[in-house]
């Protein structure tokens, strides 16, 4: 018998078949051996290049798209600073530098094709075939600590694995399991990743994303009967309370813009809708309350005071919102009307919860009279910002006096350079100065 050629040894040693052998290939080290092989065989080889292999990311775009730019972070359907999963840290492991694959020929389930940088490795998954093996794969693969291979085996072991033995074996590998949760969000499967929650015991979480499933109903009869279904998932107390008042907001929306829609009331005649209110944010639904609905009786359901006191608004808010809508009215009683208050003894005087160099600068950028600026700039406890805004809003009166009730004779002489010659601010300034009952300062 002839002995094999060097070449030949080194053929069968280093290529991806291997020869025939007595060995037992399902002894437990072989199949480390050949899950570690394969996993090698996904990471980068400097030594190979392939500038044809389409470079793509592990969601599928080519590189250099909008989607690639996008880093493997997890993204949260909670505000910021909120985590969507208290219990499992969603955020995948850092890949190793340079490292990508193509998802191309993996939906086609027959090869893999890793590539970074023109160089490319060809490698089968199909030969995982028993659970064993592929759990081994998936070890290996998060043993290199790099992500997009993890996310490679985590696909191929999410068609060829039941979802339950997938979920199961997931909930025992932490680093896995966050990346198949960024996977999947990535890839927009909200309804297997509600699934995975469920079996996770993440209730509240897989009640969230239901939840957020209504940004893809386009009609808001059917959006809001969809919102009605959720009431009865199981939130937690901060989420059901905001999912409740959503609900009813746009509920009320919709039967607010059945009416206006028609412009039978004046007022849609002289200022016209620019927008729709449906699906609008509870604030700017309640500016168009106070700017269509105002004085309607707390019964209506477009009445500001029914709306501020159905969704819990707080006494700032609604003041700031209907002086906003009253003043772009020029609906200058409307405005006295938020302040005024009546003391113990029947008195009127004017409150604020906002301070009132708020109010002032509401009232000039709605083009507000002088007078009706100077009203509330008097009511401005702070002399020198009740002074600063005078100036910057040129209400001379207010100037004229603070400088005179500060005994600023110097100043009082400057400022009268600043108004017209032979005005009555211009007058007002000559008796003040001229009168010697006042003790200037100097």
């Amino acid at each position: 018998m002839t002995r094999p050629k060097p070449e030949d040894d080194e053929y069968w040693n280093s290529s991806k078949f291997s020869a025939f052998t007595f060995d037992d290939e399902d002894d437990e080290f072989t199949k480390m051996k050949e899950s570690k092989r394969a996993v090698n065989s996904m990471l980068v080889d400097d030594d190979d290049d392939d500038d044809d292999v389409e470079k793509v990311s592990w969601s599928g775009e080519p590189i250099g798209s909008i989607s690639w730019s996008v880093k493997e972070t997890a993204s949260s359907i909670r505000s910021s600073g909120e985590q969507s999963f208290p219990k499992i840290d969603i955020t995948p492991s850092l890949p190793k530098q340079g490292s990508g694959y193509s998802l191309s020929s993996l939906f086609k389930g027959k090869q893999q094709v890793i590539c970074c940088s023109g160089l490319a490795k060809v490698f089968s998954l199909e030969r995982f075939r028993s659970l064993q093996e592929k759990l081994l794969l998936l070890d290996e693969a998060v043993s290199e600590n790099d992500g997009n291979v993890i996310t490679a085996v985590l696909i191929y072991l999410k068609k060829s694995l039941s979802k339950e033995i997938l979920f199961r074996e997931l909930m025992l590998r932490e680093i896995a399991l966050r990346h198949y949760v960024h996977y999947l969000k990535e890839m927009g499967e909200q309804k297997l990743l509600v699934e995975l929650m469920k079996a996770l015991g993440r209730t509240d979480d897989m009640a969230l994303m239901q939840y957020k499933e209504h940004l893809n109903i386009k009609d808001e009869g059917q959006r809001r009967d969809f919102l009605k279904n959720c009431l009865s998932l199981p939130f937690s107390q901060d989420d059901a309370i905001h999912v409740q008042d959503h609900y009813t907001l746009l509920e009320r929306q919709i039967i607010i813009e059945a009416n206006d829609k028609r412009g039978d009331a004046e007022i849609f005649k002289k200022f016209p809708r620019k927008a729709s209110i449906l699906n609008m944010p509870i604030i700017t639904t309640l500016y168009y309350s106070c700017f269509y609905h105002y004085g309607e009786s707390d019964g209506t359901f477009s009445s500001p005071a029914n709306i501020r006191k159905t969704f819990r608004i707080s006494e700032k808010q609604y003041i700031l919102t209907a002086l906003g809508a009253r003043a772009k009215l020029k609906s200058w009683f409307d405005v006295d009307s938020l302040f005024n208050t009546k003391n113990w003894l029947g008195y009127t005087k004017k409150r604020s919860p906002i301070g009132f160099h708020r109010v002032v600068d509401i009232l000039q950028k709605n083009n507000a009279p002088v007078q009706v600026l100077q009203e509330y700039m008097n009511l401005i406890d702070d002399p020198e910002l009740k002074l600063s805004l005078a100036q910057k809003y040129k209400c001379h009166d207010i100037v004229i006096d603070t400088y005179r009730d500060l005994k600023d004779r110097q100043q009082l002489i400057v400022y009268r350079g600043k108004v017209e010659r032979g005005s009555k601010e211009d007058k007002k300034i000559e008796e003040l100065l001229c009168n010697m009952q006042i003790r200037w300062k100097n």
